[in-house]
């Protein structure tokens, strides 16, 4: 098993929606998480911020990178442009965090 932890950046004002939107996490997307080695996937938001901390346990790095290229994942991309950061391809700005302590 792989660990991995990210951080993204929502707009302000969309915290809600944002929330909103993984509630209701389209089944095919989640599906695709799990077929790309998802074992599990938790979000968290630093209100004062609106930085997002992302942490991922993954069953291997290659099988997860293949999700950047699959239809569901650029339909969700685009989904979620119009409330956080991106990129020019509608991915999230996203920066991986190193390990530091595990306990």
């Amino acid at each position: 098993m792989v660990k991995k932890a990210v951080r993204m950046k929502v707009y302000p004002d969309k915290h809600e929606e944002y929330k909103k939107r993984h509630d209701e996490l389209w089944p095919e997307m989640e599906q695709m998480l799990k077929e790309h080695g998802a074992l599990s996937y938790s979000i968290f938001l630093d209100i004062e911020t609106s930085t997002l901390f992302g942490y991922l346990e993954i069953e291997d790095e290659i099988r997860w990178s293949q999700t950047a290229q699959t239809e569901i994942n650029q339909k969700w991309w685009t989904h979620m442009e119009d409330i956080m950061e991106t990129n020019p391809d509608h991915s999230p700005v996203a920066v991986d965090l190193l390990p530091v302590f595990e306990l």
